[in-house]
């Protein structure tokens, strides 16, 4: 009697400790995936001025959420960031943005009055320039030894992408921007791998345009744009034939007559222009140096359509250092 009694004790026991303790089920693959789903993340909304800047942001974008949907970039590829005039449209998504990325310094004259406005409103702006050292313009003269450019009351130049170490840091501030205004740390971690991604090939840029000789490390430009990829790359600027930092000046016959000098005084070979602009006045300048000068695009203040080269922020670097070094390196 004893022993029946104990095993019954024992099973009854048993069983109640079982059913006491909680079931541990291990969730399909299906249900795993129903839970991950359900963890999202918001992106802001973003408005960024130029395709430039959109590259970058974009690849932020891209890499904390898997899409660029959030984002919307202002100026269409080959647009001039110094004349460009939003619409009223534009201006009013400006407002409504969880965040606007722009260059600053003035690259962006008409987008100032929006700025403004969405400030007010309480919008987030991130001028890129806020985040880095900006140069002040290149100083060069012309054979007169006067100053050859105006750039009126700005003092810094705002072209600074053509430094990618200084693109790279203003990666890492976006990232942090985007970062705080939507709470989730993984902005700002993409935004320090898209950084490392600009640094590497800022080295693969260098190595491209190590095939220049010293003695040839010279620019002629359409207008005052290259200071930053001068100052990385040891580059000097001889001259340019629009004065000024903005496409919106206008050379003058005895500025040209000049530079014609400056050309063959100095052996300058090559010519570089910006793709977005009519190449015409180049031409009739390289045609007045009578010497075998030429005329060579660059993709200078946006980047460019499908199968240009330049469809990315890299690809554009790349290839405007392939057209640098393959028009001075002989």
């Amino acid at each position: 009697m004893t022993s029946r009694a104990g095993i019954l004790v024992a099973a009854t026991l048993l069983l109640s400790a079982c059913a006491g303790a909680p079931a541990t089920v291990e969730p399909s693959e299906d249900a795993a995936t129903s839970l991950e789903s359900e963890v999202t993340i918001e992106a802001p909304t973003i408005l960024v001025s130029n395709s430039i800047l959109g590259s970058v942001v974009g690849g932020i974008l891209q890499c904390a959420v898997g899409t660029t949907d959030s984002m919307t970039v202002l100026m269409p590829l080959g647009t001039d960031p110094h004349d460009f005039q939003p619409s009223s449209e534009q201006v009013a998504s400006m407002v409504r943005a969880d965040l606007v990325v722009v260059n600053g310094l003035g690259l962006e004259v008409g987008l100032e009055g929006a700025l403004e406005a969405a400030t007010v409103d309480g919008g987030t702006i991130v001028r890129a320039t806020d985040l880095i050292e900006p140069l002040l313009w290149v100083a060069f003269q012309d054979e007169h030894g006067h100053d050859a450019h105006d750039n009126g009351d700005e003092e810094f130049d705002p072209h600074f992408w053509f430094d990618m170490n200084r693109m790279a840091l203003v990666a890492e501030g976006v990232g942090a921007a985007l970062a705080d205004a939507s709470g989730e740390s993984v902005f700002e971690d993409c935004g320090q791998e898209g950084a490392a991604d600009i640094r590497q090939a800022e080295l693969e840029v260098s190595a491209i345009l190590d095939a220049v000789p010293d003695e040839r490390r010279v620019l002629v430009t359409d207008h005052e744009a290259l200071g930053y990829f001068a100052e990385r790359y040891e580059f000097t600027i001889a001259g340019v034939v629009i004065p000024g930092g903005s496409t919106m000046g206008a050379p003058d016959s005895r500025a040209l007559a000049e530079l014609v000098g400056v050309i063959q005084n100095s052996g300058v070979s090559a010519i570089f222009g910006n793709t977005s602009l009519n190449p015409a006045v180049l031409e009739a300048l390289a045609a007045e140096a009578q010497r075998d000068v030429v005329v060579v695009p660059l993709f200078v203040e946006s980047l460019g359509g499908p199968d240009s080269g330049a469809e990315t922020y890299l690809e554009m670097m790349m290839t405007n250092a392939s057209r640098v070094s393959q028009a001075l390196a002989d």
